[in-house]
């Protein structure tokens, strides 16, 4: 997706990248053909700079280019590229912006998940991130990111693809329970039917009672939350890379 994409190049967007796909495929083919309709040799030039700068970093893996070089909307096109090295990531929080009580970063099989009172903690959260070279969220550049920079100081520095917006483009609407359950995308019974409302009274409880069986289905519903992103992803992110190709 990303070699065919022109969309983080100066003054390109999404329109003028219609344009562009009309005379060449990727960066391999712009770069190769001598002119190319509607950007002049000067501007060629510089976009020939850019995108062997752009190869170079792809080479080495360097995703944090990427972070700064495509715009956020758009970052969801580095999937098929670094999803080998993607977290999933969720938090639940006490009340609005009250307090994180449960962080999940998955690598799409395995969850790890950091528990206020136990072992959430701003290095080990910043350990674990750095693992990845890409992060996926739903709803995350709203909710989950800037809840995490309030209280531990920090926001990754890589790719962020936030699946709410990709679903929204592809005009899929509502929470990720909804979505879910529109895409048939299961959720294991101990949790199936919680919300996040659900999720502050399982907080609540365990620190009441001191029942750890409310603290397990929190971390449970957490789980879930995490792992039901992957499969999101590899739906819809390929439709809609689909979608925009099929307007050339």
């Amino acid at each position: 997706m990303i070699q065919n994409s022109f969309i983080l190049l100066p003054g390109i967007r999404q329109r003028s990248e219609q344009r562009l796909w009309q005379e060449v495929d990727g960066w391999d083919s712009f770069l190769s053909a001598s002119c190319v309709r509607g950007v002049s040799s000067a501007r060629k030039e510089r976009f020939d700079l850019h995108l062997r700068d752009a190869k170079l970093h792809l080479k080495e893996g360097d995703s944090k280019f990427f972070a700064m070089q495509v715009p956020f909307s758009e970052q969801w096109r580095l999937w098929q590229t670094f999803k080998e090295e993607a977290c999933f990531l969720d938090i639940e929080t006490n009340g609005y912006y009250s307090g994180i009580t449960v962080v999940g970063i998955s690598d799409g099989v395995e969850v790890h998940s950091f528990v206020r009172g136990f072992n959430l903690d701003r290095s080990l959260l910043i350990k674990e991130l750095s693992k990845y070279k890409l992060l996926v969220t739903f709803n995350g550049a709203s909710f989950d990111l800037p809840v995490i920079e309030r209280f531990f100081g920090f926001r990754p520095s890589v790719p962020h693809v936030d699946l709410r917006f990709v679903c929204q483009k592809l005009g899929i609407v509502g929470g990720l329970k909804s979505i879910e359950k529109q895409l048939c995308i299961r959720r294991r019974a101990e949790v199936e039917g919680l919300s996040g409302e659900d999720a502050v009274y399982l907080w609540e409880q365990w620190r009441s009672t001191g029942d750890r069986d409310h603290l397990d289905r929190l971390v449970w519903y957490n789980e879930e939350d995490v792992l039901n992103l992957l499969p999101l992803a590899k739906k819809m992110i390929p439709e809609l890379w689909a979608k925009i190709r099929m307007k050339v």
